[in-house]
């Protein structure tokens, strides 16, 4: 018994010295003397097929535009009113009771036509009525009394202004003053007849800049008469300040900020990317000046940039000349 239990023992130690010098990879068993088994303990896709997986796994997909040359025109965004070009309140030169109104709202009248008189008799008293003249030429714009209503010297009977040349008195924000000068273009827009758009340009330019709402006042003329404008409309304006003509034009999205700097990336031929500062000038609508730093017709990556760097190897989706077979 004692015997039959030291052999039992004997074959475990055996069997466990075979385990401990038997190969972890069992590498001439797999076919094959032990040094050329390389190939087996190879990672996937470590060979020449394998190399070209992992560079396109690496390549970033964007999208790409050239850039173009175009006008680009810088703009501030306003609001104001329509007002005639000459506008004046009429008063009495005496107080009283008005008598009579001798003119209607919208009716024209001529300077020094009577447009109201005015009866300045006090009980127990009589005196001649007094005419109140227009002292322009214009249309009337407002009637603010009825007859019979005491007036004051300082009563508004009446409001004449020329229609014939309606302007737009808008404002300004201190920060663009320093743009505005007559001249300088605009469109207008009113909401009665809205997609429409009215010419206008900078008649005039304030010399002072409210110290309260901290903006300048500027009118604008219409460019041509047109009766669907009356005094007194709401108006969006768009004044034109500068025109940059025949710049080189990327989208902003192209755009990235650095230290001190602006870059972004040009997409070369080989399907890499090379960042390149630039200098920037006016942005408007989505669309960058670049006044300095990339050439009209050079693409530039406009989306999946964020993670991009110089040299980094890249795929333009929908591109069939990019890497990677022309996939998109």
């Amino acid at each position: 018994m004692k015997l039959k239990n030291i052999v039992l023992i004997a074959a475990f130690a055996a069997a466990a010295a075979l385990v401990i010098v038997m190969p972890k990879n069992g590498g001439a068993s797999a076919g094959g003397p032990a040094g050329s088994g390389s190939a087996a303990g190879t990672r996937p896709g470590a060979g020449p097929s394998g190399a070209r997986a992992a560079a396109g796994a690496s390549s970033f997909r964007i999208t790409a535009v050239a850039a173009e040359i175009a006008d680009v025109r810088s703009y501030i965004e306003t609001n104001g009113d329509v007002e005639a070009d000459n506008t004046v309140e009429v008063y009495p030169d005496i107080a009283g009771r008005l008598v009579s109104l001798r003119a209607g709202l919208g009716s024209f009248v001529r300077k020094g036509d009577a447009i109201a008189e005015i009866d300045p008799s006090k009980p127990g008293a009589s005196y001649a009525i007094s005419q109140v003249l227009a002292p322009i030429s214009g249309t009337v714009t407002s009637l603010p009394l009825t007859a019979g209503s005491t007036v004051s010297a300082s009563s508004v009977v009446a409001v004449i202004g020329d229609i014939s040349r309606l302007e737009v008195s808008a404002r300004i924000p201190e920060r663009d003053v320093g743009m505005l000068k007559n001249g300088l273009k605009a469109e207008v827009s009113v909401e009665a007849y809205p997609g429409e758009i009215f010419a206008a340009t900078v008649a005039s330019v304030s010399p002072l800049v409210d110290s309260v709402s901290r903006t300048k006042e500027i009118r604008l003329a219409f460019d041509s008469v047109d009766a669907r404008i009356n005094a007194g409309m709401f108006a969006r304006v768009k004044l034109y300040t500068t025109v940059n003509e025949n710049a080189v034009v990327v989208p902003e999205s192209a755009l990235l900020a650095g230290e001190g700097e602006n870059y972004l990336y040009v997409v070369n031929a080989d399907s890499t990317v090379s960042r390149r500062d630039v200098s920037v000038g006016a942005t408007v609508d989505g669309r960058a000046v670049v006044a300095s730093g990339l050439e009209a017709g050079e693409r530039v990556a406009v989306e999946g940039i964020v993670s991009l760097s110089d040299g980094a190897s890249v795929k333009v989706i929908g591109d069939p000349a990019s890497s990677l077979g022309g996939e998109s």
